[in-house]
């Protein structure tokens, strides 16, 4: 999700022409589309003030009030209420679909709580929390190590300083529960920060590492993907796949989200078969239920003692069923004749063979070569030249 800025130049990545800072938001993970931006309100003392803010190159997102004179845009640092202290973040959403995201996320607009905006954030916020920013890779393997020292059965993902470094987010993944109370206090006594143990998930993982897809996109986790819904192998039979685990996987070793995508649209098709098709009763056997296929309202079916398979359509099958009930049991299962959608390419009158070679022909022209040598050097260790004549 590139603008049109973006792009390739002499063999190098050009980047962001107004310097990582589009209009767009397309340069950060997780952004918004503000489809609401150029609409006009007429009463500007009941627009949402609320914004939204992301952290951490967006894989983290919080809402503030903006109780400041100033009017943020999409893209300016602010200087945020942290734990005993400030954090540094980005402007991600403001203006009225803030309201709707509050909604979705069932979080009230006049909560008092709600912690709000103090400043735009100034050079010197952004240069501390730069500092603090870079001392998260080493905190990360520091970490790991301590927690392995107290064998516990949990691995550090990711560690999150905030701004000003009085508070640490250590986010870890277990499969059970997890003893840390002595955790934290070697953490807090290690970094000297106040410290945040927050649970998060494989694809939650997978989010924030990033990475390529094997359908050669960026990860949907990492890009635009917020709300993770379960994923089982009845979506993936749903829509004919063969469950193939190594396949159906994604790199967080999880199911894949994208199975999910296009499951109502195989669940609205899948409603005009009929039910309890499995198997049909014919004059040659049991026929048994292979495969449906929804974009030709097909349905396959295999007789016993044959591999042969027999499309039948959705009216067939159903006529089928309805004989089968009154213990009438048809001679044929009737299949349709299926062609392939493939156009079939036509053969050329004449073959156009200039610029082309065959490796045939080369082996002929090798072989040739290597006949010829052979023969003059033969002819060269054969011949004698005769002595020279006494000149007188």
């Amino acid at each position: 999700m590139g603008c049109s800025s973006c792009g390739t130049g002499n063999g190098k990545v050009a980047g962001c022409k107004s310097n990582g800072g589009c209009s767009s938001g397309s340069c950060n993970r997780m952004n918004v589309y503000d489809w609401l931006a150029n609409l006009p309100f007429s009463d500007p003392e009941s627009a949402c003030k609320v914004i939204e803010v992301s952290f951490n190159n967006g894989s983290r997102k919080d809402y503030f009030r903006n109780s400041t004179v100033h009017f943020f845009e999409k893209g300016d640092m602010v200087a945020v209420e942290g734990v005993s202290g400030f954090d540094v973040g980005m402007v991600n959403l403001t203006g009225e679909i803030v309201r709707i995201q509050l909604k979705k996320k069932g979080i009230n607009e006049a909560d008092p709580d709600m912690r709000k905006v103090l400043r735009r954030a100034a050079d010197r916020d952004v240069d501390i929390m730069a500092l603090n920013k870079a001392r998260e890779p080493e905190a990360v393997i520091r970490a790991r190590a301590i927690a392995k020292q107290l064998n516990l059965d949990m691995k550090i993902s990711e560690v999150e300083f905030q701004a000003d470094g009085r508070k640490a987010t250590f986010y870890y993944i277990a499969d059970d529960r997890v003893d840390f109370r002595e955790l934290i206090k070697i953490y807090a006594k290690e970094f000297r920060v106040k410290v945040e143990m927050r649970q998060i998930g494989a694809r939650q993982e997978a989010g924030k590492i990033g990475g390529i897809g094997s359908c050669g996109r960026e990860l949907c986790c990492s890009t635009w993907l917020s709300d993770f819904k379960s994923v089982n192998t009845t979506a993936a039979r749903y829509q004919n796949l063969s469950i193939n685990q190594s396949k159906l996987s994604g790199q967080c070793g999880r199911l894949k989200c994208c199975l999910n995508y296009e499951l109502d649209t195989y669940l609205d098709a899948l409603q005009h078969f009929p039910e309890n098709a499995d198997t049909l009763q014919v004059a040659k056997g049991t026929a048994i239920l292979i495969k449906k296929d929804i974009f030709r309202n097909l349905m396959w079916y295999v007789l016993p003692d044959s591999s042969k398979q027999y499309p039948l359509t959705i009216e067939r099958v159903k006529k089928i069923k309805f004989e089968n009930s009154k213990n009438i049991v048809p001679q044929d299962l009737e299949a349709v004749e299926v062609t392939s959608s493939k156009p079939k390419e036509v053969e050329p009158e004449f073959v156009d063979v200039v610029g082309q070679i065959s490796l045939r022909s080369l082996e002929k022209a090798e072989k040739k070569k290597k006949a010829n040598q052979q023969s003059f050097n033969k002819n060269k260790k054969d011949f004698r030249p005769p002595p020279p004549k006494n000149k007188r």
